[in-house]
């Protein structure tokens, strides 16, 4: 399952106060590459690599790689990934700043 499929695939009523989880259902998936998002567990906490590797269209492509003794919902999956992109570290006008110019692909390169 790509980051895509597992956006479309909650219940988007869940998620209508997060804006990572709306901007992502805005962008268009891109080309993509071979890379994978990565999820396991380490220290008794949910790890997710490989979410930061790429545009945001290019992520929205890459399969979900989840460690099989990893026994978890698509919900608690979609939330360690949103996580990770979002950091919790912003204040709300800086996660806004962001996201609105995360899909900026001259930006985004940049960035990464």
């Amino acid at each position: 399952m790509t980051l895509r499929e597992l956006i479309l695939s909650v219940d988007s009523d869940q998620y209508s106060d997060s804006l990572p989880y709306q901007k992502l259902r805005e962008i268009k998936p891109e080309y993509g590459s071979s890379r994978h998002i990565q999820v396991k567990l380490i220290d008794g906490k949910i790890a997710v690599t490989n979410a930061h590797v790429g545009s945001m269209g290019d992520i929205l492509t890459y399969p979900i790689d989840v460690e099989p003794e990893l026994n978890i919902s698509k919900v608690q999956l979609l939330d360690a990934i949103l996580h990770e992109l979002s950091d919790n570290g912003f204040s709300e006008s800086e996660e806004s700043d962001f996201w609105s110019d995360f899909d900026n692909l001259q930006k985004a390169k940049i960035v990464r």
